[in-house]
């Protein structure tokens, strides 16, 4: 009996350890994160560092570009999302080699997104003209057609 306590007693410390670094690793992350809050899921703390989703747009930030008539590229994603997670190291770099400035809305933390943009699957593309939406890309899709429709939508102003 004495051995099974100390072998709990073992598993709790581990645990509790395991537990202390995760709350210490998050913390760290959420110092100096562009959300404007610490109270952010799982999956958003994941990718807080990540060049990949590092122009992250605030909600009040979007609406004041918009309401400014500002023409703002927007890629609505999810960190759960699978589909998004194949399409960020697609059209991140792609974008940036056309010199498109895409910025990066979170709909898991501003869930107010899905009704304010008419947003049904992630991701999804919007780009924005005047303040107004001009064209939008939903779904995984191929590399040419994330290419074309850049190169149709965005670059060609």
């Amino acid at each position: 009996m004495k051995k099974v306590l100390i072998f709990l007693a073992i598993i709790v410390v581990l645990f509790g350890g395991m537990a202390f670094l995760n709350y210490a690793q998050n913390a760290d992350k959420l110092k100096d994160n562009p959300y404007g809050t610490n109270n952010l899921k799982q999956s958003t703390i994941d990718l807080i560092g990540d060049p990949l989703y590092d122009n992250i747009i605030l909600p009040d930030d979007l609406e004041e570009k918009l309401a400014n008539k500002e023409d703002v590229t927007v890629y609505f994603f999810s960190p759960e999302c699978v589909h998004c997670q194949a399409t960020t190291p697609i059209i991140d770099p792609m974008t940036e080699d056309m010199g498109i400035d895409l910025v990066k809305y979170n709909i898991l933390e501003f869930e107010q997104g899905w009704d304010d943009y008419a947003i049904e699957a992630t991701p999804t593309i919007i780009h924005f003209k005047d303040g107004e939406e001009y064209k939008r890309i939903t779904g995984a899709q191929d590399e040419k057609v994330f290419k074309d429709f850049f190169t149709e939508t965005v670059a060609a102003k």
